[in-house]
């Protein structure tokens, strides 16, 4: 049977590379501690299940959901928005429901990319961000994140030809893997090179509230690329309750931005999907608009972790820095394993069942990383950390 050639740069996930690890490891009888996965382990707030454990009952939501019919939704969203970062937005041409943000980074290239066109992507980088370009048929020039520039890329750098044939920059900060935070600032100087040479601006920002540094005077620690583009002329956002409300499993997010990419999103979203379920959109609505302090919780509990995870390492001479967000540890690989990043998170799973993430699954410049996820209590945390001594000693 012949497939087609798109798909041949989609064989190797980071994720699924992983998870054949650890059945091998479960297999062998390794009792798994999975720090592999950005998942949260943390409830979600009664409200927003009460919201959609009522919608259950009424027959009125079981059936397909128009755009029309997520208007309560959008507005919800936008409203959240304008609270949050003091911008405007239409909720009924400037928003569009997801099915996370993972939806939006994997379709949008189908709307924006003919074939051959080139994306601008951070390496290392999200997976789908890559997944979404190849199956658009498009090319990827990868911008370097080195830590002597704080993990931010450098625009002057990307060569004359390929900027020539770019039509799309996906930027995402708080940024997974890193966990490096932007400025605004940096955030204006993409805009600006974004207009400057016809490039459509997306911004992936699922750790919005996942932020551990206080900023005075501000609703959220850090920026909105709209804040940068309040015009919204180039530029599209998209969000997801999976990280901010705990609601990975169940798949909920959106678009605000540019009119005319929503519109473009929306009619590629069209061909694939209707939407979710009504119910769940009801529970979003609830947590959008309900009670936030179940994230000011579950920041409180990730900062423990964090502290928790990064004190250990520390104990047993792995000096990794303490991220300033999202729930992730981005630690330099100890010298001997520098140039083998997935070899290191094969083996200390099999030897160990402690599964993190190797470096070189989100790029070619992760290489000498790898991610831990903070999805384990305190004490599991430190359980880790010493089987991981044990495995480099």
């Amino acid at each position: 049977m012949q497939f087609a050639n798109r798909l041949q740069p989609l064989k190797s996930n980071v994720f699924a590379d992983m998870d054949t690890a650890k059945t091998i490891a479960l297999a062998a009888g390794r009792e798994l501690i999975d720090l592999s996965l950005g998942s949260s382990d943390l409830p979600v707030e009664n409200h927003v299940i009460e919201a959609i454990a009522q919608s259950l009952h009424d027959p009125s939501t079981h059936g397909y959901l128009l755009f029309r019919g997520t208007q309560n939704f959008r507005q919800a969203a936008a409203q959240w928005y304008e609270q949050k970062f003091g911008i405007s937005v239409n909720p009924e041409t400037e928003v569009l429901p997801l099915i996370g943000s993972q939806e939006g980074t994997a379709h949008l290239p189908l709307a924006v990319l003919n074939p051959g066109d080139f994306a601008l992507l951070l390496d290392p980088g999200y997976p789908s961000h890559a997944g979404g370009v190849y199956l658009a048929n498009g090319q990827i020039y990868p911008m370097p994140l080195k830590p002597e520039n704080n993990f931010l890329p450098v625009f002057s750098d990307i060569p004359v030809t390929v900027l020539a044939q770019s039509r799309l920059m996906v930027l995402s900060y708080p940024h997974n893997p890193t966990s490096a935070i932007a400025p605004l600032s940096f955030f204006q100087e993409a805009v600006a090179f974004c207009q400057k040479n016809n490039i459509v601006l997306v911004h992936d920002f699922p750790y919005v509230d996942l932020v551990f540094t206080e900023t005075a005077n501000l609703k959220s620690p850090v920026p909105s690329i709209l804040q940068a583009d309040p015009e919204k002329s180039v530029s599209i956002e998209f969000f997801t309750l999976s990280k901010s409300y705990n609601m990975g499993g169940f798949r909920i997010g959106y678009a605000i931005g540019n009119p005319q990419l929503i519109q473009a999103l929306k009619q590629i979203k069209a061909c694939i999907d209707f939407n979710q379920y009504l119910g769940i959109l009801n529970g979003a609505i609830a947590a959008l608009t309900g009670s936030q302090e179940g994230i000011k919780s579950s920041l409180n509990i990730f900062r423990q972790r964090r502290d928790t995870f990064v004190k250990a390492l520390h104990s047993i001479g792995w000096n990794v820095p303490a991220p300033e967000a999202t729930m992730y540890i981005w630690a330099k690989l100890p010298t001997e394993w520098s140039h083998n990043s997935r070899e290191f998170c094969t083996e200390l799973v099999k030897k160990t069942g402690v599964a993190a993430s190797p470096g070189i699954g989100f790029g070619k410049f992760g290489e000498g990383y790898v991610r831990f996820a903070l999805v384990q209590k305190p004490e599991i945390l430190k359980t880790a950390v010493e089987r991981i001594a044990e495995f480099l000693n």
